[in-house]
């Protein structure tokens, strides 16, 4: 693995290919569509360069840009066999041919982790979008790579830490300001063993000058000065390798079970089904049914340090209304622009499938990163069946066999493997950060028998499943209570035992229960028609339905109900659970007659409920309207 010394970005090593050390070292062979075979050229007799699996190189086509530059494409190597090797182009290869040079970079496709991550739009591989446009215009050129993070910017660096000090990889040196936040700058998650503090100072750098200076330590506690190293505000890491197992290999840190919910102030979520801070969840859904809305409604009001969107597929026009919507967006938090603690990465699905497969490492790994230092971070996948698509048209493409659907046989293990980098982390300072992952899953026609549903609900312990029918009949967020279902519910019993009430789990449990019963009485209402069924069942019905109406829908346009915190919450749960206690006596001459009665008294309840969640706590409504309430059910 190249250290953060020795490792040059992709920026700095494209705008230098023209040196003379810079020399290819291997060939193109064969090319189908964006993937290409390369081989190595011989440098000397028998003397190759070697080969690495994940190792960035850089493809020169033969003819140059119609601006007269010469083109540095992008791959990565997936699979080697002998002296030659496949991989993947995160460019359009048109115009590559048999023979074009390629320069390999000796390290893997990687991150640039430091101060002015936050706000920013990336493109998968961490281009900055907002500055390729303006250098290059909206259609931006083939072949162009810039810093992810601004070479000029200056930051105030304050050291945390005096000389002589021993340090080890992922230990706080000092810390800068990025916006509110504190970005603690760290000794390099691949330094290898102990290192000793020579000097560190405090001023204004920008992310490439030295803030200090480090030399290693043998195991017997001398020091090695003719391998010391400066320490930058910045560092690299490889995107498909967690963060979080390079600090517990080293005693840095240990993974924790969550053990407190992720308020997201979305009824239907926080009380029926809760994510858990530094858990896994997905919404899935078909299309029209709400995806877009409720992650949005997610990110925003979620109970979280860091929003990370990636938007690793979905169609260009809803990645602009994102890029377009999220700056000015308020911060519940602060009252500040939402972009000052959120990332955007966008890969559409008519970009590259390599790019659109590596963009969402590349925001895993800026979620540990920020993880790391103690935040409580939030990465929205939108949405992983694209990405699983990517995979799926690489795989091909490798002529791996083919699993169902012609996925790869890997599917589930590579789901897996990004919702496992999700979690809660405690450094051995005491120190705990979250990481909490929730994907949508786009199945085609809202089948979540496919495989990436399948594949996905096996992994992850929170599941939102929208309905296309809720969403017709307008019942927002079309989450549907009898598919879904979290796990976390009862993992998270105690806090909720402690923090709410004691018992809390069972009574949302009894009444996901009502739901259900309610439901079949009204697939039974459907064969049978009203006078089919009895008067008790029919009152169950109507309960259930206004618990629907008022618990479970949320008005994402109304400045009250849009966000609803855990204690009013409870409130209103308390109320639900009064109206299912409470026994009407309806009088009429015939049954009909008295469900009649039963419908306008529900009706009539539901209207004062849906009043209620638009009135402002202690508000004179809100008064009159809880009165009324507590007429209607003979409350004292």
């Amino acid at each position: 693995m190249m250290t953060s010394a020795t490792t040059e970005t992709t920026a700095t090593a494209t705008a230098g290919m023209t040196d003379s050390r810079q020399l290819p070292t291997a060939r193109i062979v064969a090319v189908q569509d964006d993937l290409v075979t390369i081989e190595s050229i011989e440098l000397a007799p028998g003397e190759y360069h070697p080969l690495s699996k994940n190792e960035v190189v850089f493809i020169l086509p033969g003819r140059p840009a119609s601006d007269g530059r010469q083109e540095y494409l992008k791959a990565e190597i997936l699979r080697i066999h002998g002296r030659r090797a496949d991989a993947q182009v995160y460019e359009s290869t048109r115009g590559v041919g048999v023979g074009d040079p390629v320069l390999q970079t000796g390290e893997l496709l990687s991150a640039e982790l430091g101060p002015g991550l936050l706000g920013m739009v990336y493109d998968g591989l961490q281009n900055p979008l907002e500055q390729l446009a303006a250098s290059y215009g909206t259609f931006l050129p083939r072949g162009v790579d810039v810093r992810g993070l601004d070479q000029q910017r200056r930051w105030s660096f304050k050291p945390a830490i005096k000389e002589g000090q021993k340090l080890r990889a992922g230990d706080v040196t000092g810390a800068v300001a990025e916006g509110r936040f504190e970005h603690k700058i760290m000794v390099p998650f691949d330094w290898q063993g102990e290192w000793q503090l020579d000097w560190i100072l405090e001023g204004s750098f920008t992310v490439a000058d030295p803030v200090a200076r480090l030399t290693p330590l043998s195991d017997s506690g001398v020091a090695d000065i003719h391998r010391s190293r400066n320490l930058t505000l910045s560092q690299r890491w490889p995107i498909r390798m967690p963060i979080s197992r390079r600090l517990m290999a080293l005693g840095e840190a240990e993974r924790v079970y969550p053990s407190q919910p992720l308020s997201t102030t979305i009824r239907l979520v926080d009380t029926f089904f809760p994510l858990a801070k530094g858990g896994t969840g997905c919404i899935p859904g078909p299309f029209g049914a709400g995806k877009t809305v409720l992650q949005g409604l997610i990110s925003r009001y979620s109970d979280v340090d860091i929003v990370i969107v990636v938007a690793c597929g979905e169609r260009a026009g809803e990645v602009v209304e994102t890029i377009q919507e999220f700056p000015g967006m308020t911060d519940p938090k602060t009252g500040g622009s939402l972009m000052d603690r959120t990332i955007i990465l966008c890969n559409t699905s008519s970009m590259p499938v390599a790019a659109r497969e590596a963009s969402i490492y590349m925001g895993i790994t800026l979620a540990e990163y920020y993880q790391s230092m103690g935040y409580d971070v939030l990465l929205i996948a939108d949405s992983t069946s694209r990405w699983a698509q990517a995979m799926r048209e690489t795989s091909g493409r490798l002529e791996e066999i083919p699993g169902e659907e012609a996925f790869p046989a890997y599917l589930d293990s590579s789901i897996r493997n990004v919702y496992e980098r999700a979690g809660v982390i405690r450094r051995s300072n005491g120190v705990e950060g979250t990481f909490t992952m929730v994907g949508t899953v786009s199945p085609a026609g809202g089948n979540f028998e496919e495989p990436v549903t399948q594949a996905t609900l096996g992994t992850v312990k929170t599941f939102l499943g929208l309905s296309a029918d809720r969403a017709y009949r307008r019942f927002y967020p079309a989450v549907d209570p009898l598919i879904s279902w979290s796990r976390y519910l009862k993992q998270l019993q105690p806090w909720f035992d402690s923090h709410l009430s004691p018992g809390w789990t069972h009574r949302v449990e009894s009444l996901s229960q009502l739901l259900v019963r309610g439901d079949e009485v009204s697939r039974m209402m459907q064969v049978t028609g009203e006078e089919g069924i009895t008067l008790d069942d029919f009152i169950l019905q109507q309960k259930a339905l206004l618990l629907d109406m008022v618990y479970l829908q949320q008005d994402a346009f109304d400045e009250v109900d849009v966000s609803v915190p855990m204690d009013r919450q409870q409130r209103l749960f308390e109320r639900m659970e009064a109206v299912v206690r409470h026994k009407p006596v309806f009088v009429a001459d015939s049954d009909s007659q008295r469900k009649a009665a039963v419908r306008t008294f529900y009706t009539r309840l539901t209207g004062l409920f849906k009043n209620l969640n638009y009135a402002v706590d202690g508000s004179g409504e809100y008064n009159r309207l809880l009165e009324a309430i507590r007429v209607m059910l003979n409350q004292p």
